[in-house]
């Protein structure tokens, strides 16, 4: 049976929106009713959002979009940070730096960026849904992708860090925490990784991004209001910790 949120009247801002479990995100809550705007260096196609051109690294450009938003007199009511960047599956001591620290800064600088660029606004507009997008890996610590688990990691203390500061301006801070979702991203790490993956578990499947999207749309939803500070495991039954 469909499950459907009414999120008429909102407007939700995502990074990483343009494809993958941010597509799917983007394309349920736009169904739910919220005028969606997508922030990625990617253009989507989806003709139900707004896109705009923004690198979460950029500093420069989260507040250009922010300012454009805010200058049309539109308030962001819903924020899902989605943007990452995986990297490839390697042993730490022979992954290039510079790799690596693009996983840090795109997915954890790149979201706490976000954060702070719209917090005070959200505090003035009186409230909104915070979802940060992190990984079971940062909860469990895999091998082989050890700079994408730390940044995952530090999502997750983070949102539940800031969950506390914002509570008082009815800003709502959730994370979700995704298993290995069928997506390109996934799939890209290789058919060995991706069979392991599945082996590991009990449902022996990839999860789905609509099923992402569905748990986020209820995050954003006025059913959800009393989480905050809560990590939400997408895990299909492999999580452990």
């Amino acid at each position: 049976m469909p499950v459907n949120y009414d999120l008429s009247g909102k407007t939700a801002v995502v990074t990483g929106g343009a494809k993958g479990i941010g597509k799917a995100i983007a394309e349920k809550l736009s169904a739910s009713g919220a005028k969606v705007h997508v922030w990625d260096l990617n253009r989507g196609e989806l003709n139900s959002v707004t896109y705009t051109t923004v690198d979460v690294i950029n500093a420069a450009d989260i507040k250009a979009a922010l300012d454009d938003l805010v200058a049309r007199g539109e308030r962001v009511d819903i924020l899902v940070n989605d943007a990452g960047y995986l990297g490839p599956a390697t042993k730490f001591e022979a992954h290039d730096p510079s790799d690596w620290q693009r996983i840090i800064a795109v997915n954890l600088i790149g979201t706490m960026q976000v954060i702070q660029a719209l917090l005070p606004h959200m505090r003035r507009w009186g409230g909104g849904r915070i979802v940060n997008m992190a990984s079971l890996a940062g909860k469990e610590g895999v091998a082989g992708i050890t700079a994408y688990s730390g940044a995952s990691g530090g999502i997750i203390s983070f949102s539940k860090a800031l969950s506390r500061e914002v509570v008082d301006a009815g800003i709502r801070v959730n994370c979700v925490a995704p298993g290995p979702i069928d997506t390109d991203m996934i799939r890209d790490l290789g058919p060995d990784v991706v069979k392991a993956m599945i082996n590991d578990s009990p449902m022996k499947r990839l999860g789905a991004a609509d099923e992402v999207a569905h748990m986020v749309t209820w995050l954003c939803s006025d059913a959800s209001d009393f989480n905050t500070g809560a990590v939400f495991d997408m895990s299909g039954g492999r999580a452990r910790y």
